[in-house]
């Protein structure tokens, strides 16, 4: 694009931007996909239960945007699983709910510890103009790592307050799609939900926005599946785009986001 960028109008009715972190900011559902389908492959396995774990679909529909433990108890009962909750300090197996999300756990550390994640460049140019414009940003995540991944790659400053795992466990704030997490941001933002947007990629985050009465959420279609943005649209978005970048457009060509149909 040249020229000047301004928001798309859905965003200029908005007082304040919310956007989950694992997958809208930090490119890093790809790799927790990952680390799941290591963790529940071997607790179907060990169960004798097929077919393995679609790191698409099945992380999309039952674990995405949820805390490890309502993810993986989603899974594994969508597979007839009824596994024992287990205790906090289960180490990482297929014996437990926790022993699985310790699993996943210990794949994704490696992960990052090995590689690290990237940003989204288009939701960085969007927070950079949100900030020029003094619109005021937070940033939601059930991860533990979510802050730390967020001061990694640059962003942190970008935004007012973080709402992360840790945060959530501290304050004994409930996963989505209850949305405690999305109201919190809110709230240190000192912005009503109704005149707050919500960029969430997540079925339970979209879900999320919509039960807090946000005033605006926005589906993040990353994966562009057959039925994916109509699925972001049935649980309570309101915009889908491909990447938060489509909400910035050249100011020559001002008008709306570019809506996807379902």
């Amino acid at each position: 694009m040249t020229g000047a960028q301004v928001m798309a109008a859905c965003l200029r009715s908005v007082r304040a931007v919310v956007f989950d972190i694992d997958g809208v900011i930090i490119d890093s559902a790809g790799v927790h996909a990952a680390a799941w389908k290591g963790a529940f492959d071997a607790c179907l396995s060990a169960a004798g239960v097929r077919p393995p774990f679609d790191a698409v679909e099945d992380y999309r529909r039952y674990v995405d945007g949820k805390s490890r433990e309502d993810g993986a108890v989603a899974f594994l009962s969508a597979r007839g699983l009824d596994l024992p909750l287990g205790e906090p300090g289960d180490g990482p197996g297929t014996a437990t709910v926790r022993a699985v999300a310790a699993r996943k756990e210990q794949l994704f550390t490696q992960h990052l510890r090995e590689h690290g994640v990237g940003v989204w460049p288009g939701t960085v140019r969007l927070l950079r103009a949100l900030t020029a414009e003094r619109v005021p940003c937070a940033a939601v995540s059930a991860s533990r790592h979510a802050t730390e991944l967020l001061t990694a790659a640059g962003v942190l400053g970008l935004l007012r307050t973080v709402v992360d795992g840790n945060e959530a466990r501290r304050l004994r704030l409930p996963g989505k799609p209850d949305p405690a997490l999305f109201l919190e941001a809110a709230r240190r933002l000192g912005v009503p939900a109704g005149d707050t947007a919500v960029l969430e990629d997540a079925l339970a985050g979209v879900e999320a926005g919509r039960r807090g009465g946000f005033g605006l959420v926005i589906g993040v279609d990353r994966t562009a599946g057959p039925t994916s943005a109509a699925e972001l649209r049935e649980h309570g978005a309101d915009v889908v785009v491909a990447d938060p970048g489509e909400l910035l457009i050249n100011e020559a060509g001002r008008g709306g986001a570019n809506r996807r149909s379902g």
